[in-house]
């Protein structure tokens, strides 16, 4: 059978790779930040409620979808290293690749009987969804020292999200089509529900199908993972002993132990953008009406798209001129100005030119980071646990980002606060990178 070594840096394997972006990240637009988040609060403007009964106790519609995702990112956070540590010893990482992959497409799929009527099903559909999408993703990424060479993996970070913008944007049209002209695919208005509801509902089943199909692809190149040799006891358990060993390695890898600090900081902020972007922007910007901030939302989204293809291609060519280290600070600082500008946001214009800016450095910085920390790591064949201590770290700042966050809201009566909260920690973060070592 072929191996790893045998493939590693070939122009098929390096695609294969980097086109699980193009199956994906259709959930990460569509599900996570355009069409779900608009759907969920329609659900309510139709019933013309704000708050639900749900676990013995009436909650309002943001808070809930805000808790539901705080639990998956800690499920996620738990589940990691588990998957880390039997991956590992059995020397399979594919086949949790694929389950996680259908686990989440089929998620998607489910979310098409999302309704307040069946709102724990529907909930639960919700929260596999972003569990099979973001332990799948950790998985990949593991993949990138195994598949790639050094000097390849900036490159080849910056086209695997480029791949997935393109690939997402092309289905988000689609289902942009569906959800403004609904008629002309057939979806009209019955059973109680009308026809932009459901054209959303199925929308969702689009990036379940999307997602499965063009999976198959980097299944069929990608090699099977490395068979750890050593003591089968305690499997289960071995991800988390493998989280420990590599924080001890830390302390001798400074370089890497600096910028993973720098990279929690920074991570917890874009993460938290990536996935309240929507929700500000429906409350605080004023649109005018529910269809103007249906089609601003959506359209605002693409724009981020777009923009951000070119945007991980711009930052890996930065990188190559500048080195890793000073083209992250520099994204740092745009963050930081980018945050100032969002506390002033009022009108539609204002929100699509915030959108561009964020499109140049969002998958930029996503790219180089993933790229950066995989040329910092040790030599070692144990690449999964290490990228298994990269998600955990990223996933536990995404529950302090979010909470943070709601909290800074709730506190001070406005989201606006909170995007200068966030500014602080890319502050921050540029100032933690300056401490890593910049020449390899």
């Amino acid at each position: 059978m072929t191996t790893v070594l045998t493939l590693k840096g070939t122009k098929k394997l390096l695609n294969a790779w980097a086109f699980y972006d193009w199956a994906n990240s259709v959930y990460s637009l569509v599900i996570s930040s355009a069409i779900f988040p608009i759907f969920y609060g329609a659900l309510f403007r139709v019933e013309e409620i704000e708050k639900i009964t749900v676990f013995g106790g009436e909650i309002s519609r943001a808070p809930l979808i805000s808790y539901v995702t705080s639990a998956a990112f800690i499920f996620i956070a738990i589940v990691t290293p588990l998957i880390s540590g039997i991956a590992d010893y059995l020397g399979n990482k594919r086949v949790f690749l694929k389950f996680f992959c259908y686990l989440g497409a089929a998620s998607c799929i489910g979310l098409y009987w999302f309704s307040l009527e069946n709102i724990y099903f529907g909930l639960i559909c919700y929260f596999f969804g972003l569990v099979g999408f973001w332990v799948s993703f950790a998985i990949n990424n593991s993949y990138l020292p195994d598949i790639a060479y050094p000097e390849q993996q900036d490159g080849i970070s910056a086209k695997g999200f480029s791949l997935g913008y393109i690939g997402s944007v092309i289905l988000l049209l689609f289902n942009l089509a569906m959800v403004m002209k609904p008629d002309i695919f057939g979806i009209t208005d019955s059973g109680g529900e009308v026809a932009e509801i459901k054209a959303m509902k199925y929308s969702f089943v689009t990036v379940g199908i999307w997602w499965i199909l063009f999976s198959q692809y980097t299944f069929m190149h990608l090699p099977k993972g490395y068979k750890r040799e050593g003591e089968r006891k305690n499997i289960v358990l071995n991800g988390f002993r493998e989280l420990k060993s590599v924080w001890n390695q830390l302390g001798s890898e400074l370089k890497l132990k600096r910028y993973l600090t720098a990279f929690f900081v920074y991570s917890m902020a874009v993460q938290t953008i990536m996935l309240i972007a929507t929700y500000f922007g429906e409350e605080e910007i004023n649109w005018g009406g529910d269809s103007e901030r249906t089609t601003g939302l959506i359209v605002s989204i693409l724009i981020i798209q777009v923009i951000a293809i070119g945007g991980a291609m711009l930052t890996a060519k930065a990188s190559k001129r500048f080195g890793n280290i000073n083209t992250l600070i520099v994204v740092n600082i745009f963050w930081v100005l980018l945050c100032v500008y969002a506390y002033f946001l009022q009108t539609p214009t204002d929100f699509y030119i915030a959108a561009g800016l964020v499109g140049i450095v969002m998958g930029g910085i996503q790219a180089l980071s993933r790229s950066t920390y995989s040329k910092f790591l040790p030599e070692t064949t144990d690449t999964t646990s290490f990228f298994s201590f990269y998600d955990v770290a990223e996933k536990i700042g995404i529950v302090i980002g979010t909470l943070m966050y709601g909290a800074v809201a709730q506190l001070t009566g406005s989201m606006r606060n909170s995007t200068i909260f966030l500014g602080v920690f890319f502050l921050i973060g540029a100032f933690l990178l300056l401490k890593v070592e910049k020449k390899k």
